[in-house]
């Protein structure tokens, strides 16, 4: 059995890897633009004399890139003439109260702000930010965003690795935890 200081160093181990592994993965997938989310990714462990708690958050558009968006389609065609990819595998879907709400064109407006997107009609002429904020939308709505399991693929790593002891000790079940905390959003 493990004692106190153990078991504390454990959980603390772990939630230093799943947070360094998610950041990583965050700037690694290129979606680290504002590094709003990096820095949101927090935890806290703690032991107690008959308990353990650990905890993680993250802003919560964290989640809709960790578990995706389905889009609805129709795909269409990219530029170059081929078919679009709709995501269809997304924890979350727009238009039925588990998607991104409000605060998707504000959003938009500051992510192309940050990428200095500013594309062009076919006269040359910059598309208006009002028009860019809307089809970028529309894109997403249709084509969903694809999960990346930034936050996911770590934190299941992670715990695998986790002292059977400790596991067997407090009957942890924490990918049945955290699966059933996502499935309540």
């Amino acid at each position: 059995m493990l004692d106190k200081k153990e078991t504390q160093k454990a959980l603390d181990d772990f939630r230093k890897y799943v947070i360094q592994q998610s950041r990583t993965n965050l700037t690694k997938s290129k979606k680290n633009s504002s590094k709003k989310l990096y820095d949101s990714i927090k935890g806290v462990s703690k032991v107690n004399p008959n308990s353990i708690s650990l905890y993680f958050e993250m802003l919560d558009y964290g989640e809709y890139q960790d578990k995706g968006v389905s889009g609805v389609g129709p795909a269409g065609k990219d530029r170059f003439g081929k078919p679009k990819e709709v995501v269809r595998n997304g924890k979350f879907r727009f238009g039925s109260g588990t998607g991104p709400k409000g605060g998707l064109t504000r959003g938009i407006d500051k992510w192309t702000i940050r990428r200095g997107i500013a594309p062009r009609d076919e006269k040359g002429r910059l598309i208006s930010r009002k028009t860019l904020k809307f089809l970028i939308a529309r894109s997403i709505y249709r084509h969903g965003i694809k999960p990346s399991l930034f936050f996911t693929k770590p934190f299941e790593k992670a715990f695998k690795n986790l002292p059977k002891e400790l596991i067997e000790a407090y009957g942890i079940d924490a990918v049945k935890i955290y699966t059933e905390k996502l499935n309540k959003i």
